[in-house]
């Protein structure tokens, strides 16, 4: 059987006058060339050449093998330079996926950025309730809030984001400040229940590095992260809420951060690609695209929200 290393070196064979050109060309000693033209004349069990020290001249089957090998090579060479432009060029189909609430604020009108600036390229966002539960096969890249389980994903920090704890000045007018994790019990809260995550167990670090964990009793639900905040803005209760969403009602004082000394868990906002899929140009520069957008991060450059406890 030919291989494309076969067909390489007789291409040099049959545009040579001798061995010893053919073993300059190849920067190797005559008797290797011999060798190697003799164990392919074995294994094909043709001869290809009429050969001495001094002169070298193609057999009938050689003329073929040259002739029929040169538009192979050249076609490889053309399908090796495609693909080497194809992988610096943003062409082809670039699929993402975001959370709902996310994807929808921040992640659509960089997508919608991206489409405008490579013409050649389609895109497709979906926004799913559980990324992860998105079959890798479908994306491309994956933009993801909080922990990462164990996984093949290759991650990057596109930015950081704190949860907060936080209620409307109304409701804390009416019903008090808790000062302590434990007084939560006391309160009406509002909870998102999404991605199949236990969300009624808060677990707060205080300054001094104690652990202090809550299991709270929702008066509201929703899977719907927009409700959830608006349902705290409208004083109906005490909600744990992203960093990014709540940024801009902490800062117009529509919602107040309470236990302003006790931390819960970081949900960093994540860009997440596999192996398989994160080498394609249109992948690897939207990825920069993701980065760019979030320096400075967007949630952060509002003056300092009041903390209250």
């Amino acid at each position: 059987m030919l291989t494309t290393d076969d067909l390489r070196f007789f291409a040099i064979v049959a545009k040579s006058d001798s061995l010893a050109a053919v073993a300059r060309h190849l920067n190797v000693t005559p008797p290797a060339v011999t060798q190697r033209l003799n164990q392919l004349e074995a294994r094909l069990k043709v001869r290809f050449t009429d050969r001495s020290t001094r002169h070298l001249r193609l057999t009938d089957e050689g003329e073929l093998l040259a002739a029929r090998g040169r538009p192979i090579l050249e076609e490889l060479d053309a399908l090796s330079e495609a693909l080497d432009t194809r992988r610096s060029a943003v062409t082809g189909h670039l699929r993402v996926v975001a959370p709902f609430g996310f994807g929808r604020r921040f992640i659509a009108p960089i997508v919608s950025r991206f489409g405008a600036q490579h013409p050649d390229l389609t895109l497709s966002l979906v926004l799913a309730e559980n990324t992860l539960q998105v079959n890798e096969q479908k994306w491309d890249l994956m933009v993801h809030i909080g922990e990462l389980p164990d996984s093949t994903m290759i991650g990057q920090v596109l930015a950081p984001n704190r949860r907060v704890l936080c209620a409307s000045r109304d409701y804390l007018a009416r019903r008090g400040t808790p000062l302590t994790p434990a007084e939560l019990e006391f309160h009406d809260v509002a909870a998102i229940r999404e991605n199949d995550e236990d969300t009624t167990l808060w677990r707060f670090a205080s300054a001094d590095g104690r652990i202090e964990s809550v299991r709270i009793r929702p008066k509201m639900t929703s899977n719907d992260g927009e409700i959830v905040r608006s349902w705290a803005t409208a004083g109906c209760g005490i909600i744990v809420r992203s960093e990014w969403d709540v940024a801009q009602d902490l800062h117009a004082g529509n919602l107040v951060e309470i236990l302003g000394k006790h931390s819960l868990p970081d949900a960093n906002i994540m860009a997440l690609t596999t192996a398989r899929n994160g080498r394609a140009a249109r992948t690897t520069r939207f990825l920069g695209e993701l980065q760019a957008a979030f320096q400075p991060i967007p949630w952060r450059g509002l003056a300092e929200p009041r903390m209250l406890g």
